[in-house]
């Protein structure tokens, strides 16, 4: 799988049936490279045509793999496990060179989506049901999971080869058969992952894939034969999803975007937080739903920490993301580049202090889409850039008094996706646990992304659905439960009873 760039575009397939296709809408899309701002690729946008042969393939895939015993899915999962992992290097090459992140940053990625496949390799014990014996007298109940059928995800830029792996281990592991629609901003990374599993032994029409825009997407959620969707992506678009799809009797689990809160209490160590808000506010240039974003420093800790913050944010090297050296790459595109830049005037005109403005950062003349860190200080609710989910290297400091204007503070944010607490003080830690209403939370972790054996998702507007990705949600969501109650009873004590049963 050749990874190196050419003068010409490359066009980037389809993959429907086990082989690759082009596209027949006639509509395409730049690949760029956002550490050169050049163009290595092209890709095709589905018709809604292209997303119904998709469709197709994977129904009439469905029964076949359905019926395939759980350990031999478990065996195509390992060969696919070791084959990412054998080919991790090149993976992580595709992935910097389409989404600009660092090759460190991007080898991370791909560690943590194989802890998903990891997770979905022990299938025949993640689906084992229930057994009641002796339920009533002579009658035994129990409950199975079994596959919903041709489910889809539509998956963000940011993490093009973890989010992926998300959800398509755990829906072919329970038997469904998978569709997916990358974004077309870094599509390749995803067409490496479906030609590794046909090389792990996974039978054609289990997993296709489509790429495009609107148009591919609202196909996805309309077609009759789709039963579930996953999605990750900002949280307009999430609503949009989740409404749209169960409004065509479909389930989904949309995860939406996310302003996370680092509290910093008076008695934290100032460089152990510092070090953390630098690492998870402008790590892979912020574009991260998991991404710091606002720090709420408490009573004296502020102008130390803040200080301590801006020291180590202006020594961050930027630069292309291929480039050993470099600690943070590029943003995605020039337009996004622009509109996280377009926060920092916004917000001095609104009040705040710029304490370190990204803009300034010698590889932002560059062609690439670079922005160095960018440090906010006084940001209040009610601006632009404490509203707004940003994401892009840009940390806003927002000064409170006590604990409990911090907590009020978080908890009437209207996204509640991750958040952490740095303190030195146990009891604290444990009260704010208890007390915020945020889904995912760090104590003295600044990134608490949950491993592969739970699950990942947020609260309010960070979450439409009912059911978190990935872990034993994720398996709860590709599956629906089939209770069965059996009687064997001698023929000869049958009757006729028109009552009620009732458990005796």
């Amino acid at each position: 799988m050749n990874t190196v760039e050419t003068a010409t575009p490359v066009a980037v397939p389809l993959w429907i049936g086990g082989k690759a296709e082009a596209v027949t809408s006639g509509r395409s899309g730049p690949v760029m490279n956002p550490a050169t701002g050049e163009q290595i690729a092209e890709v095709g946008y589905a018709a809604a045509a292209d997303v119904d042969r998709a469709v197709v393939s994977a129904k009439a895939a469905s029964h076949e793999w359905r019926s395939t015993s759980l350990s031999h899915r478990a065996e195509i999962l390992f060969r696919f496990r070791d084959l990412i992992e054998r080919n991790k290097q090149e993976l992580a090459a595709i992935i910097t060179r389409e989404n600009g992140k660092t090759i460190a940053d991007a080898q991370g990625e791909v560690a943590r989506g194989l802890e998903n496949v990891e997770f979905a390799c022990g299938i025949p014990h993640l689906l084992k049901g229930g057994y009641t014996e002796q339920a009533s007298r002579g009658i035994d109940v129990y409950q199975i999971r079994q596959p919903l059928g041709v489910v889809a995800g539509i998956t963000p830029f940011n993490f093009p080869g973890m989010v992926p792996l998300w959800m398509l281990a755990n829906a072919i592991a329970c038997g469904n058969t998978f569709v997916l629609k990358p974004s077309e901003k870094d599509p390749s990374a995803s067409v490496f992952l479906v030609k590794l599993a046909k090389e792990a032994g996974l039978p054609d029409g289990v997993l296709n894939l489509v790429h495009g825009d609107k148009v591919a997407v609202d196909r996805i959620l309309e077609h009759p034969d789709i039963k579930a969707v996953s999605f990750v992506g900002s949280t307009p678009v999430a609503k949009y999803i989740y409404e749209t799809g169960t409004r065509n009797g479909k389930r989904v689990q949309a995860l939406g975007g996310a302003k996370n809160h680092m509290l910093v209490l008076p008695d934290a160590d100032i460089a152990m937080a510092a070090d953390a808000a630098v690492s998870a506010g402008y790590g892979a240039a912020g574009e991260r739903c998991m991404a710091i974003s606002v720090v709420v420093a408490v009573g004296s800790v502020a102008g130390p920490l803040i200080a301590a913050i801006r020291e180590r944010a202006g020594r961050i090297k930027v630069g292309p993301g291929a480039d050993a050296a470099s600690e943070m790459g590029p943003l995605i595109t020039r337009e996004h580049r622009d509109r996280v830049a377009s926060h920092l005037d916004r917000a001095v005109a609104e009040g705040a202090t710029l304490s370190l403005d990204g803009r300034k950062n010698p590889m932002t003349s560059r062609k690439g889409f670079f922005l160095g860190p960018s440090l906010l200080d006084h940001v209040r609710p009610g601006m632009a850039c404490y509203e707004q989910e940003i994401f892009g290297p840009v940390l806003s400091v927002v000064r409170v008094s006590t604990y409990a204007e911090a907590i009020r503070l978080i908890n009437e944010n209207s996204w509640g996706n991750g958040v952490a607490i740095f303190t030195q003080n146990g009891g604290a830690a444990r009260q704010f646990q208890f007390d915020v209403e945020v889904g995912m939370v760090g104590i003295n972790v600044p990134i608490p992304v949950p491993v592969a054996y739970y699950s990942f998702g947020g609260w309010k507007n960070s979450l439409f659905g009912d059911l978190h990705m990935y872990g034993p949600e994720g398996v709860q969501f590709y599956t629906r439960a089939k209770v069965v109650t059996s009687r064997w009873p001698d023929p000869a004590a049958s009757k006729v009873d028109l009552g009620f049963p009732q458990v005796r």
